[in-house]
């Protein structure tokens, strides 16, 4: 299994076991893709996972920009008109490091 597999399984285990319901991985769309779709109560939620070992010099977050949040955004618009839907949305972060989880919610976005 590649890293970044692992690191996006891991985080959808997580979502998972805080109550997130998961309606799809991996989406893909002519604008980009977006590794975790779920709903947290009312609250439709696209994930982006980053993850590295405990080695690197870099911690993951540094690796989201603006261009990929707007990609993302991008494909949240995509994925919300293919299924008709008219809702608020947000965009997290998830970063693994180890064992540990840092959840950033509703980024970029004031």
């Amino acid at each position: 299994m590649r890293r970044g597999c692992e690191f996006e399984e891991r985080a959808l285990r997580y979502l998972e076991s805080l109550g997130y319901r998961i309606l799809a991985r991996n989406y893909r769309c002519r604008e980009g893709e977006i590794d975790i779709i779920a709903q947290e109560d009312d609250d439709l939620v696209f994930v982006e996972v980053k993850g590295g070992g405990k080695e690197d010099h870099v911690y993951p977050a540094e690796r989201f920009d603006q261009r990929k949040l707007s990609r993302i955004i991008a494909c949240a618009y995509r994925f919300m008109e293919e299924r008709n839907l008219d809702t608020t949305f947000r965009i997290d972060l998830i970063v693994v490091v180890g064992d540990r989880f840092d959840h950033f919610k509703n980024v970029g976005f004031d």
